[in-house]
C-alpha cells in the first residue's frame, strides 16, 4: 500500500497501521509532501511523533471523525445502471432532502426506497444536504470534515454509491451539497498536517480557510481534489457549494475560477454534463457568467432575493432581511421575477448600504427559485414549515409561483404534501461542553428576538430529530394528498409548456393589485393567478381570450369581461388563444 501526505513543516512524518509505526520519506518531486509503502489497513499519519491522526484525504472514517482511515477502492463498486449520461440543469426540477430526516430510517438505502415518489412527483435532480462525516449520529453535516469520506451512520461510501447508482436507474441526477468554506469546529486535524487555514482573513467560523496565503497552491489542489472526487468516485452529476461569499480569496485567479474550469475538463472527460451551483449572497451575475465573459463559470447559483419576496408576499413578515421585500413584497415579486434580483445595486437596510449589480436577462435558469429549503426552515427559532401557518391555498400560490418561474425550480422534501413535521436545528456533538455551547448559542439568538429559551428546541435532544423526520402516512391522506397532486399537475404542465419553463426574464410580465389581493405573471400565452386573502371573489383580467383552465387550487370561475374569477387563497394556470 502507498501513503502519501502534505506536511510541509514536519520534520518526522509516520504512517501507522495495526499500532505499528512505519516512516516515510520525503517526495523530492513535490515539496513538502511524504511518501512510502506500508501494510493495508486502517491507518493514521503521525507528524513529528504525535498520536496518529486521520488522514487529511481519508477516503473513509468507520471510526468518526477522530478515528483511523481506511483505503477504499472504488473500482470494486459494482455499478447497475451503466448507461447513466446525466442531463443539464437548465429545464430541470431539483428537490433538496436531508438523508437522515428524509426517512425514519435515516441511510441512504432507505432514502433510495423512496425514490419512486420523487419519480412520481416528476422532479430530475435530488440534492443531498452534506454527507461528509460529522461527530455523532445526527446533524445537518455543515460541521463536517474530511471533505472525502462519507458519514458511516448514513451507510457509508458503498451506501451513497448504491444511492446515486438507483437514483441512476430512475433517471433522476444527484446534486451534493459541499462545503469548502469552513470545516466542522470537533475531528478537523487539517492545521497539525500544514497551513489549511490562514489569519489573513476572518469569518464567522474563525480563520479563512486558506486560498490566498502561503501554501495556498495545496490547499486549492485539496478541495478541487475533493470536489472531483464526489463527480468522478460517486459518479454524482453536480456540486451545491455552500456559502461561496465566505471564501475568502485575494488571488488575480479566483478558486471558484479554477475550480470550474476542472470541473469542465472532467465533464469532457467523462461526456456527462457536471455542473456547480453557488449559495451567494453577492447578487454579483460575474458568479455564473462564463469564464470567457469574466465570469467565474458557475452553472447557477440560489436566489435568496426570490425567496424572500415570495415569503414576505405570502407571510406578511418583515422582520431582519425581510424588510426591503415587506416593504412593497407585490412589486418585489414582480420585480424578482422579471429581473432576477431585487438588490441590483439598490439600497439594502439589512446591511446598511446598497448592494448587488443587474442580472442579465435572458438567464433565468442560472438562478434557483425556491419557497422553501432548509436554511429558511431550519434557521427559524422552531423549525416550522410554511404548512405551520398558511391554509392549503397559500401553500398553493407558492407552488405555482415557483414552478411556473423564470428560475430553475427546487422544492424541499415534504413541502410538495405540506408536511406537518418542522425541520428544526439538530446537532449529535460527543464533546459535552461544545454540545452544551451550540445549546446556549441558540437560545442566545433567538432570545435577541423576543423567544423564551424553553421554546427553541434543544438541538442535542434526539427529540428534534424525530420532530424533524417526515411523517410518509400523510401523502395519502387529506389535506396533503390534494397538494401533492397539485405540485405533480404543475411540473406536467412546466414539462409539456415550453412557455413555462423559459428562463428570459424580459418575457415575463407581471401585473399586481395590492387592494384587489391579485398577481397575474404572463408566460407566454399562458397567465398564472394568484389570489391572497379577501372575502369576495376578485376580477383578474386576463388580457387575452380564454383558451383552456390547464390547473386550478380553490375558487376559480370564468368571470365577465375576458376576466378569471379567483376566491381567497386561491391560484389559476390558464392559456390563452
Amino acid at each position: 500500500m502507498r501513503y502519501r501526505v502534505w506536511a510541509p513543516a514536519a520534520r518526522v512524518v509516520e504512517v501507522e497501521v495495526g499500532a505499528i509505526p512505519y516512516l516515510l520519506e520525503r517526495d523530492p518531486a513535490r515539496p513538502g509532501w511524504w511518501h512510502g509503502d506500508g501494510p493495508d489497513g486502517d491507518y493514521g499519519f503521525r507528524i513529528d511523533g504525535r498520536p496518529a491522526l486521520p488522514d487529511p484525504r481519508s477516503p473513509r472514517q468507520p471510526s468518526g471523525p477522530d478515528g483511523l482511515s481506511r483505503p477504499v477502492d472504488h473500482t470494486a463498486f459494482r455499478w447497475s445502471e451503466t448507461a447513466w449520461r446525466g442531463r443539464p440543469l437548465p429545464g430541470a426540477v431539483v428537490y433538496e432532502l436531508h438523508v437522515g430526516t428524509f426517512t425514519p430510517g435515516g441511510t441512504f438505502d432507505a432514502a433510495a426506497a423512496r425514490l419512486d415518489h420523487l419519480v412520481e412527483l416528476g422532479v430530475d435532480f435530488v440534492e443531498l444536504m452534506p454527507v461528509c462525516p460529522f461527530p455523532g449520529r445526527h446533524g445537518w453535516g455543515y460541521d463536517g470534515v474530511s471533505p472525502w469520506a462519507v458519514h458511516e451512520p448514513y451507510g457509508g461510501p458503498d451506501g451513497l454509491k448504491r444511492f446515486v447508482d438507483a437514483a441512476h436507474l430512475r433517471g433522476l441526477g444527484v446534486i451534493l451539497d459541499v462545503v469548502h468554506n469552513h470545516l466542522g469546529p470537533s475531528g478537523n486535524h487539517l492545521p497539525a498536517f500544514g497551513p489549511y487555514f490562514t489569519d489573513r482573513h476572518h469569518t464567522p467560523w474563525g480563520s479563512a480557510v486558506n486560498l490566498d496565503a502561503p501554501g495556498s497552491d495545496e490547499v486549492r489542489a485539496y478541495l478541487i481534489g475533493s470536489a472531483l472526487a464526489w463527480l468522478r468516485d460517486y459518479r454524482i452529476d453536480g456540486l451545491r457549494l455552500d456559502a461561496v461569499h465566505a471564501l475568502a480569496d485575494d488571488r488575480a485567479l479566483p478558486f471558484l475560477e479554477e475550480l470550474a474550469a476542472e470541473v469542465e475538463k472532467l465533464a469532457e472527460a467523462t461526456g456527462r454534463p457536471l455542473f456547480l451551483i453557488a449559495e451567494s449572497d453577492l447578487n454579483d451575475p460575474r458568479t455564473t457568467a462564463p469564464r470567457p465573459a469574466g465570469g467565474l463559470g458557475l452553472t447557477a447559483q440560489w436566489s435568496d432575493d426570490f425567496h424572500h419576496a415570495l415569503h414576505a408576499l405570502l407571510t406578511g413578515e418583515g422582520q431582519g432581511y425581510y424588510a426591503d421585500f415587506a416593504a412593497d413584497p407585490w412589486a418585489a415579486l414582480a420585480k424578482t421575477l422579471t429581473q432576477g434580483y431585487f438588490h441590483d445595486g439598490s439600497w439594502s437596510s439589512f446591511r446598511g448600504r446598497s448592494h448587488g449589480r443587474p442580472f442579465p436577462a435572458g438567464y433565468g435558469h442560472r438562478l434557483l427559485g425556491y419557497a422553501q429549503t432548509h436554511d429558511q426552515v431550519g434557521n427559524r427559532a422552531t423549525g416550522d414549515r410554511l404548512s405551520a401557518s398558511l391554509p392549503p391555498g397559500r401553500l398553493a400560490a407558492a407552488a405555482a409561483l415557483v414552478l411556473t418561474s423564470p428560475f430553475t425550480p427546487m422544492l424541499f422534501m415534504g413541502e410538495e404534501w405540506g408536511a406537518s413535521t418542522p425541520w428544526q436545528y439538530f446537532t449529535d456533538h460527543t464533546d459535552p461542553q461544545l454540545a452544551e455551547a451550540v445549546r446556549q448559542g441558540r437560545r442566545r439568538e433567538f432570545a435577541e428576538h423576543g423567544w423564551r429559551a424553553e421554546d427553541v428546541p434543544d438541538p442535542q435532544d434526539p427529540a428534534t430529530v424525530r420532530a424533524s423526520t417526515l411523517d410518509w402516512s400523510e401523502p395519502g391522506r387529506a389535506p396533503h394528498a390534494e397538494l401533492l397532486a397539485w405540485y405533480r399537475t404543475l411540473i406536467r404542465l412546466r414539462r409539456a409548456a415550453p412557455e413555462l419553463a423559459d428562463g428570459d426574464l424580459a418575457a415575463v410580465r407581471v401585473r399586481h393589485d395590492a387592494a384587489a389581493g391579485w398577481l397575474a405573471v404572463h408566460r407566454g400565452r399562458y397567465r398564472v393567478l394568484v389570489r391572497l386573502g379577501g372575502e369576495q371573489p376578485a376580477a383578474v383580467p386576463l388580457e387575452g381570450e380564454l383558451a383552456a383552465l390547464e390547473a386550478a387550487f380553490g375558487d376559480v370561475q370564468a368571470g365577465p369581461n375576458g376576466a378569471a374569477l379567483l376566491g381567497p387563497d386561491s391560484v389559476a394556470v390558464l392559456r390563452t388563444a
